[in-house]
């Protein structure tokens, strides 16, 4: 069945089911759902008039997750149905990974006008996981039941288990009380559901057995252990609401929880009288962001479970009214009036060289002063712009405020700060000046930020943006790595054209076993392999054929590392030497992946760091805050990039700059046997120096030096002891630290003749 065949029937069956008392439709074939990425002939379709969903049953899940799983979700409002919105959501054995797999059972039990009812069964390991999905005429949640059953002869002792919900677009709004922890326990928890969101629309993830969160609540675990032989049971709910508003998700958590509620209700209003843009009420419960309602076209309601709370207006660019105490009884109802709220000033910036007067790409943050308590009225986050350079107006609610300005901060200047004050209806110019106080361009020393992802999948930031992120901190080259695609490379590619910065295509091939960023690939190139099925030799394959220079092993050790996964025997085709370097991850600890490389380099093998920051969200996170500096000379293009990182050429570095003057790193430096040499280095940081650390085999600390000031000049004895290979650890006064490639030291015994002229 073609997709716009399969398109035609379902939206003929959702215009039947308005008049049909909400029917439930079940089709085969491509996804009838705009974007949807379940297109095989077998995937499923599920939907009644309030939403729909797709369950890849052949078509390939992101991230290697196993087939049968739930990647297109979608409302449905008056018959139409709205784009896909996540990149999955499934039920997941132990924190992240499904694998290994090798099978799946699919079965429609029940097909009927009233209800439709997909039962999958796969196998992870010699578990079984069972799940079954349910959906009820004129319902906006999809029931979901997992059994998950230990099959094995060995216990299965502290796994996490649980639902996920990924969103490809949006926001997230993690479960009320924990904050915006990336990983953390139930404890102060207000509630059991997370939220992914934009103003047109939201989607809920109810899991009420759940005891921990990890990525901020997409994933909902509770720690257990199964014995031979046992089952648990987990159960939980996929809700969709058709706009951005959370009152019908607390009303289906109120009652799924059997708790009485109350009604809150009033209006909103700005100093003009009128009904603000986006305006909205925001619910506080026990200090924390509890929920919200919308006020469509100045009117809100809402009804909340019995308790104390406060609740203030706001809206898009206006300033927060004060805040109201709330006491909601059961059945009890409160009529509040916000009125007066005043609408944004405009700052108007202008970021320049102090030296040369030229402008500066920066990274603007409120540190004090008023961030949208919901993102889509605004972000915290600004970027100048992409052209005119240096150039910024944002529109924000009028009070006092403290910026951030971010122009390379930490590698080539200091971060600066802007105090402004902003009245409704102002317009406010500033010129802010940064002094370059590092040039490592001027000795051909180049950095890139080596993993970085635009808005595929669960990333959100449109490549514009990360281009103006990547800029903005002081980065020389562009690089993206979305995951398993190469969508946006031709965007990239033109928008680094517009700045004359050279543009490095990557994608980050994503198995659940491990994840790989070969670069540079052929601009636009496709992959050929199943991350989901295919074998680690199959995957590196893959990424020759499209031309990579280096094979990058991403974040070794975590969850969905190759290192981890090859030591859990989870890697199908097991162990292989194609990879060319090891990645120092922002996100990670990387103390595993130094000492694997310590490891290697004792054995003489020459893998060498990349680094990168990981970053999906520029708003949320500092891209460039890792980065892999090299040594290239003459042209600066992505492979002569490349090569000098395959040769050794380069650092990894949070902020201290490291310039070897008599030995590269990557270099072999041939002694004698007994000869003494000294190693001198240039080292720098404009957070100040605090100690240098030279390493040899094993990461043995050879010698420390303690370091003050921004500039010094190391002088490194290697004496006649010092064989195989030394690197340098640099550290500034903010913790921040560089660590270099290896300088290889070989040692050869004085043949006859050389002996003789020394004697």
């Amino acid at each position: 069945m073609t997709q716009r065949l399969s398109r035609l029937l379902l939206a003929g069956l959702l215009v039947g089911a308005s008049s049909a008392h909400a029917e439930v439709s079940v089709t085969r074939g491509a996804t009838a759902i705009p974007d949807g990425e379940a297109l095989a002939d077998e995937d499923l379709t599920i939907a009644n008039d309030r939403l729909a969903f797709a369950i890849a049953v052949e078509s390939r899940p992101p991230w290697g997750v196993p087939r049968g799983t739930l990647v297109d979700l979608a409302a449905v409002e008056e018959g139409e149905v709205d784009l896909d919105r996540i990149a999955f959501a499934d039920f997941i054995p132990d924190n992240w990974s499904a694998w290994p797999n090798d099978g799946k059972a699919v079965e429609v039990v029940e097909e009927s006008a009233e209800r439709a009812v997909v039962r999958i069964r796969r196998n992870w390991a010699d578990a079984w996981v069972t799940t079954t999905y349910t959906l009820e005429a004129g319902s906006d949640r999809i029931h979901l039941q997992t059994e998950l059953e230990n099959a094995g002869d060995e216990p299965l002792d502290a796994i996490r288990s649980g639902f996920t919900l990924w969103p490809d677009t949006g926001y997230l709004f993690g479960v009320p009380g924990l904050g915006d922890a990336k990983e953390t326990t139930a404890e102060g928890a207000l509630s059991d559901r997370m939220v992914a969101y934009d103003r047109d629309w939201v989607f809920a993830l109810h899991a009420p057995y759940f005891d921990r969160v990890n990525y901020e609540g997409q994933d909902m675990y509770l720690e257990h252990d199964l014995a031979p032989g046992e089952s648990r049971t987990f159960e939980g709910w996929l809700q969709v609401v058709p706009d951005g508003d959370l009152a019908p998700v607390v009303a289906a958590e109120a009652e799924r929880r059997g708790e009485t509620t109350g009604r809150v209700a009033g209006s909103l209003r700005n100093d003009q009288g009128e009904a603000p843009p986006d305006g909205l009420v925001m619910i506080e419960k026990a200090g924390h962001p509890y929920a919200w309602t919308l006020a469509e076209e100045g009117e809100f309601d809402i009804a909340l479970p019995e308790g104390e709370y406060a609740a203030y207006a706001t809206a898009l660019g206006h300033a927060n009214s004060e805040p109201v105490t709330l006491e909601v009884g059961a059945d009890g109802e409160q009529v509040i009036d916000f009125e007066g709220l005043q609408g944004p000033g405009t700052l108007s910036l202008d970021v320049r060289d102090a030296d040369s007067g030229e402008p500066r790409d920066a990274r603007l943050v409120i540190l004090e002063g008023q961030q949208p308590p919901v993102e889509f009225l605004g972000k915290q986050t600004f970027f100048t712009e992409l052209e005119p350079v240096g150039q910024a107006e944002l529109a924000l609610a009028p009070g006092d405020y403290r910026l951030s300005v971010d122009a390379g901060a930490g590698f080539t200047a200091e971060q600066q700060e802007l105090a402004v004050s902003l009245t409704s209806g102002e317009t406010v110019e500033e010129r802010l000046e940064i002094e370059r106080l590092a040039e490592p361009n001027d000795q051909e020393w180049y950095g890139g930020d080596l993993h970085h992802h635009a808005n595929v999948l669960e990333g959100t930031t449109p490549p514009e943006m990360v281009v103006r992120a990547q800029l903005a901190t002081d980065l020389d080259l562009t690089f993206i790595s979305d995951h398993d695609s190469t969508v946006n490379h031709a965007e990239f590619f033109e928008l680094s054209e517009r700045r004359g910065v050279p543009f490095i295509p990557s994608v980050e091939v994503s198995p659940s076993w491990g994840h790989i960023n070969p670069f540079p690939i052929d601009l636009g190139g496709e992959l050929e392999v199943d991350p989901g099925t295919d074998s680690v030799q199959e995957v590196l394959a893959d990424a020759r054929r499209l031309n990579a220079e280096v094979i990058p092993l991403n974040h070794p050790f975590n969850d969905y590392g190759y290192l981890r996964n090859l030591a859990g025997d989870s890697v199908p085709g097991g162990f292989t030497a194609g990879f060319d370097l090891l990645e120092l991850n922002a996100e990670v600890d990387n103390a595993p992946t130094r000492a694997t490389a310590h490891h290697l380099w004792d054995q003489g093998t020459r893998v060498y760091f990349t680094a990168g920051t990981d970053t999906h969200d520029a708003w949320n996170d500092l891209t460039g805050r890792i980065r892999m500096m090299a040594r290239v000379p003459g042209e600066l293009t992505p492979r002569a990039f490349a090569r000098a990182l395959k040769d050794g050429h380069g650092y990894a570095t949070q902020g201290p700059l490291l310039y070897p003057r008599n030995g590269l790193f990557g270099d072999t430096l041939r002694l004698t046997e007994g000869e003494a040499f000294s190693w001198t280095l240039d080292v720098e940081a404009v957070d100040g120096l605090a100690e240098a650390r030279l390493i040899g085999p094993g990461g043995e600390v050879l010698e420390r030096v303690a370091l003050e000031g921004r500039q010094a000049e190391l002088d490194l004895a290697l004496d006649e002891g010092v064989e195989g290979w030394v690197a340098l650890e640099v550290d500034d006064q903010d913790g921040d630290t560089a660590w270099s490639n290896p300088l290889w030291v070989e040692r050869a015994v004085p043949d006859a003749y050389t002996a003789a002229l020394d004697d």
